[in-house]
């Protein structure tokens, strides 16, 4: 049997979150013989899987990788910030309005 580790079996939370989903037959066949190999039930599997490619996806989404180039651009650009152009400040200008007015 492979190894198999269930990402969600840590989350200290009642099970009462429902998801449901179609697929095609080939599909569900695969689903069910990984979870068989693995000996895990198709829910266990599913759900651990998709949850940790969930993760993966939103660390995926959160961080910004530079190059050493862009790296130390962006390190100088923090140091030295240039002065606002008259765009960005109609902008602020108009964003506050808005917060004030509640628009």
């Amino acid at each position: 049997m492979l190894a198999f580790s269930d990402q969600t079996a840590s989350i200290d939370e009642p099970k009462n979150a429902r998801m449901e989903r179609r697929t095609k037959p080939h599909v569900k066949a695969a689903i069910q013989h990984a979870a068989a190999l693995l000996g895990v039930d198709e829910t266990t599997f599913v759900t651990s899987v998709v949850y940790e490619r969930a993760r993966a996806a939103l660390k995926d989404h959160e961080t910004t990788v530079l190059a050493p180039a862009d790296h130390d651009a962006f390190l100088a650009a923090l140091d030295a910030p240039s002065a606002p152009t008259d765009a960005l400040k109609e902008a602020a200008q108009l964003h506050q309005e808005r917060v004030r007015n509640g628009a």
